[in-house]
């Protein structure tokens, strides 16, 4: 019974977004969380469509050990990360894995140009971008919240429970003791 609480506890912690109570805020928040997430699944797209061009280009080029592979799980991290971003469904990690592939892609972008903001800007803006969901979560309209509601409300309705049990063991070993 403890672990299942400490297991809905960290759920709830996990999904829970960081909240403010400016509902323009969750709004805007809403509105980037979805736009990301839509605009960064092409990324993906382009990588399957040439997967051996995109390997030898990009990652054979910055010495990173199987490049077919590495960009298999990049292209599938923006395919199956980006639409959870949409979604607000596991914000955090989905946003973990796309910050990752974005800050290899700033990397190959400095290798190849120095710091020039024109190769830089548009990896920068989308890392900048999932690192913000991935400290703040989904927000109020997101997947995640609900599922944090849902969770929250079965661990307060598990522990009412408990408490009731344990009133009502009181009570008989009251009534017993009285006799």
């Amino acid at each position: 019974m403890i672990a299942q609480q400490r297991i809905l506890s960290l759920g709830s912690l996990a999904l829970q977004p960081n909240q403010s109570a400016n509902a323009a805020f969750q709004i805007s928040w809403t509105i980037l969380r979805v736009v990301a997430g839509v605009v960064m699944i092409h990324n993906g797209l382009d990588k399957l469509a040439n997967i051996e061009s995109f390997a030898q280009a990009y990652v054979a080029y910055l010495g990173l050990p199987f490049p077919i592979t590495l960009s298999y799980m990049a292209a599938f991290t923006e395919l199956i990360g980006a639409p959870l971003v949409a979604l607000g469904l596991l914000t955090r990690p989905a946003a973990l894995g796309l910050l990752f592939t974005m800050l290899v892609a700033m990397y190959h972008h400095v290798k190849v140009a120095g710091l020039s903001i024109p190769y830089l800007e548009l990896s920068a803006l989308y890392a900048a971008t999932f690192l913000f969901f991935v400290v703040n979560g989904g927000g109020w309209f997101s997947v995640d919240a609900v599922l944090a509601n849902l969770l929250n409300r079965l661990r307060t309705s598990q522990t009412a429970g408990k408490r009731a049990s344990l009133e009502d063991v009181f009570q008989r070993d009251k009534a017993g003791s009285a006799l």
